[in-house]
Parts: structure tokens; sequence; C-alpha cells
């Protein structure tokens, strides 16, 4: 077996979720929460120095599926062609102990409804078999997705595949690898507390904007979005906050 893997270019990924959307429009899954390929927002920094993280994974395809060694039914198989990790949805209970079981959260859940069966990222085996990339990967308008040999990926892009706050690779050993963001940099310095003076009289927000960093920087807990990567999210709530928005 050749084992086959993902690639993730966090620099050159700006969201648009084209990726979730082409996925679920080919095996014609209902907009909601079951999200194969998931693109993961969060909130970093505040002004004068604020960032957007982004991250758009589907499924390591691990060498160590622990979703398939919690399954007591015996409904997830890795199988023996590509090396992806596939489910049998006849076999499947909606028992959930391979969600629990996953640090990725990969394995996804149309409802809340208890004995919703589990869907997941298929490597578009289907695809690949009519020497086709998988679909999430042909339809990124930036190339921040790329498919192949896990070894070539490797020897191609390195050896990172954790990002973030990502759970250790050790855990499953994933086949997928990245390229994290570098480090954010001002390349023009500006006067920030000019900056917010500026806007004020733009914006007739006098009684808002204080004039003064604190009043743009400081902000209670339920005023800003989610502040880090949360890729396990058990409820569809969770899950739709996770990924942004029901684009996908």
């Amino acid at each position: 077996m050749t084992q086959y893997g993902f690639f993730f270019d966090q620099s050159r990924c700006y969201g648009c979720k084209a990726c979730s959307v082409a996925c679920k429009d080919w095996y014609d899954i209902a907009p909601g929460p079951e999200k194969w390929m998931s693109v993961y927002m969060w909130e970093k920094g505040r002004f004068p120095n604020p960032s957007i993280g982004i991250l758009a994974f589907n499924c390591g395809h691990c060498d160590n599926p622990v979703c398939a060694a919690a399954c007591e039914n015996g409904a997830i198989f890795k199988e023996d062609k590509y090396g992806a990790v596939l489910i049998d949805q006849d076999k499947c209970k909606g028992d959930r102990h391979c969600f629990e079981a996953c640090p990725y959260g990969a394995p996804k859940f149309a409802s809340d409804e208890p004995g919703t069966k589990m869907s997941k990222c298929t490597m578009c085996i289907d695809r690949l078999e009519n020497d086709q990339l998988p679909l999430c990967v042909a339809s990124c308008p930036m190339r921040a997705l790329d498919f192949g040999p896990i070894d070539e990926l490797r020897e191609k892009y390195g050896n990172v595949s954790q990002i973030e706050t990502m759970p250790s690779p050790t855990l499953t050993n994933p086949n997928w690898v990245a390229k994290a963001n570098p480090p954010k940099e001002q390349l023009i310095p500006y006067d920030a507390v000019k900056a917010i003076e500026l806007t004020k009289p733009r914006t007739g927000t006098d009684d808002v904007f204080e004039g003064d960093l604190a009043s743009v920087t400081e902000f209670d807990a339920d005023v800003a979005c989610i502040s880090e990567l949360r890729m396990k999210n058990a409820t569809v709530a969770e899950v739709m906050a996770a990924t942004s928005s029901d684009q996908g």
C-alpha cells in the first residue's frame, strides 16, 4: 500500500470555504454542521496587532486511527490501496465513541440527535479511482491544499503535522502535513493612538472611543469571538461557531 495524505498551507488560505462547499456539493451533504472539510477560524491579538487564524482540515487518515479502535461495531476501517480511513454506514450505530477518541474531531454528525450516524472525509476515493484529485484540493483558488503519497508530500513540504493548538501528531500519526503562518510583522510603522483619534470624527463614536488604546484593546469575554483553534466540537452549535458560518 502507498499511503496518501494531504498538505495545507496556512499562509495561503484566506478562509473562502470553497473546499468545504465543493465537498458538500459533490457528496450532496446538506448545509449545516456535517462538514467533512471544516474551515476553522479564530481571532488572535488585539488592536493594533490583530490577526485571524484559519485551518482547513478534513481527516488525518492516520496510521493509528484511534477512531477505528474505539468503534465497537467495526464500522471504521483503513482501506488498503490509498490508506484512507473509511466508514461502513450499515454498521454504524451512532454511539459516537469514534468522536470521543479522535483528537481532531474528524467524525461528523448532521445533528445532535442520539443515534445519528457518523460520516467523514473519504479522501474522495471515488475520484482517486478515476485519476482525479480530491474535491477540496481541486477547488482551492489559492492552491493552499495539495494531495499525494505522503512520503512525497513530506519530502516536498517538510514534516510539520501540527500548527497552533492542534493535538500532538504522536497520538495518531496523521498523514497530514502543513506550512504554518510566519510570525506577523508590522511592515509600516504608525501611531496607534493617533489612528484612533483620526477614526473618531469619521464614525461619530466619541462616546465609545475615549482616545486611548484601552478603549479598543480591552473587551469583555463575551465581545470577542473564538480566540483559539478548537477542533473538537461536540454539538451542532459548537461546530457552527468554530467553523464561522453555515456557508458550507
